[in-house]
């Protein structure tokens, strides 16, 4: 029997119509079928598609300079692991399958089993983290600015991910935020007198920067403060 698709306008973009379940969103992910570019994501029934290309400037630098000093931290020090780019987390609780921008799990999230990796169709490989990393990192998009800040925070809080950070460099001023979660909902934690920002998961005070760099490009650069 021929399997039935919805299409989406953007590239011609075809969903099969069982993608809006979790079980057959994961399923279309780990097919010979699901593209192998942009971001797409399950929303407890709703499948968001982005399939345009990370802004340079607004995105893709920022996210580049918070992956490599939390890499620096958490990987070099030997507390964890950092991920980026096309890995997808997976929590059943929370009806989500997503790729976020940056993702930070700790051993002792592995060790207690509140994070594990879930098996691929292909041996030896691993395609998604399931449960609740120690923290997420989203930077906030022009084409996605609902599904950053209210979507994804309220389905990061149901599957328990401790802590979000949000970085959103569109504007004039470059807005920075880490919201810890208590009792089932994110609050923001309050900087102190020169804008460092507390980090309950992975300890010390942390501040995003931009700087004027050469050939009128800009530079990000996370500062972590133990």
């Amino acid at each position: 029997m021929a399997r039935e698709h919805a299409v989406i306008f953007e590239q011609d973009l075809r969903i099969p119509t069982d993608a809006f379940t979790l079980e057959g969103f994961q399923n279309w992910v780990d097919s010979d079928d699901f593209p192998e570019t942009g971001r797409i994501d399950f929303l407890a029934g709703d499948v968001e598609v982005e399939m345009s290309p990370e802004d340079l400037y607004t995105h893709a630098v920022v996210k580049t300079a918070i992956a490599a000093r939390l890499s620096n931290l958490i990987v070099d020090e030997d507390r964890g692991e950092v991920y980026i780019d096309r890995t997808r987390l997976v929590s059943p609780k929370a009806g989500l399958s997503v790729e976020p921008d940056v993702v930070v799990v700790l051993w002792e999230s592995f060790e207690t089993g509140r994070v594990r990796y879930a098996k691929s169709s292909v041996e030896g490989r691993s395609s998604a983290i399931h449960g609740a990393p120690d923290v997420i990192v989203e930077i906030i998009s022009q084409g996605s600015v609902r599904k950053d800040t209210e979507a994804l925070p309220a389905r990061y809080a149901q599957a328990g991910v401790p802590e979000l950070w949000l970085a959103d460099a569109r504007g004039d001023e470059l807005r920075f935020s880490i919201q810890t979660l208590r009792d089932g909902r994110y609050v923001a934690i309050e900087p102190d007198g020169e804008g460092w920002l507390q980090s309950p998961r992975l300890g010390g005070s942390f501040r995003l920067l931009r700087h004027p760099a050469r050939l009128g490009h800009v530079r990000y650069v996370l500062r972590h403060r133990p």
